[in-house]
């Protein structure tokens, strides 16, 4: 990794830990930079401006793989341990929890978690469920793995933050499939 890149990344680090501690606002370019033991002007000359220093901290894959070909009965369990892996991952202050506590304070970073979600479940889906049916379900699904994500990595409320990545997806995999409306689950009313 060069010097630059190094930098760069720990830029990145000391914001996102800042911005999750102190929040947009009140996060500071001298603070972070302190936090990365740089210049404040390294700072700005590799971002530019808070603004885009906040945007390049959201800005995160979640690493949810195409999952054309997956037996729909397993795609419950597949999309959920595919989804807690960064997040089990990733660091106390890291990107995803900064991006869950930011969204609930900051319209910039709900947007981007909302982009984010979309697109990436959209896409991890489309394979399997049609680009239509994936889109539509989207935000269910975010809505049921960001619950969960937030109990488990946010207020680490037991026994969810205990469970193993495994056992944890067979307690949500039932409401998963409803929310996929695969067809091993299809309600018989239909």
């Amino acid at each position: 990794m060069t010097r630059a890149r190094r930098t760069r990344e720990g830029i990145l680090r000391a914001a996102r830990v800042r911005f999750a501690a102190d929040g947009y606002q009140r996060a500071t370019i001298r603070a972070i930079a302190a936090d990365a033991s740089i210049d404040p002007s390294m700072v700005m000359r590799y971002f530019g401006s808070k603004e885009r220093l906040f945007d390049a901290a959201l800005d995160l894959d979640l690493g949810l793989p195409d999952l054309t070909g997956t037996d729909p009965e397993q795609l419950p369990q597949c999309l959920i341990a595919h989804f807690l892996a960064p997040w089990e991952e990733d660091s106390a202050e890291g990107s995803l929890r900064l991006l869950l506590r930011c969204a609930a304070t900051n319209e910039r970073a709900a947007e981007r978690l909302r982009q984010m979600l979309h697109e990436q479940f959209t896409s991890c889906l489309s394979g399997v469920l049609g680009h239509e049916r994936a889109a539509a379900g989207s935000g269910l699904l975010a809505a049921q793995l960001l619950g969960v994500a937030f109990t488990r990595y946010v207020l680490r409320l037991r026994p969810i933050a205990e469970l193993s990545v495994p056992a944890l997806a067979e307690l949500v995999a039932p409401s998963m499939r409803l929310a996929l409306d695969t067809p091993s689950v299809a309600p018989a009313h239909r």
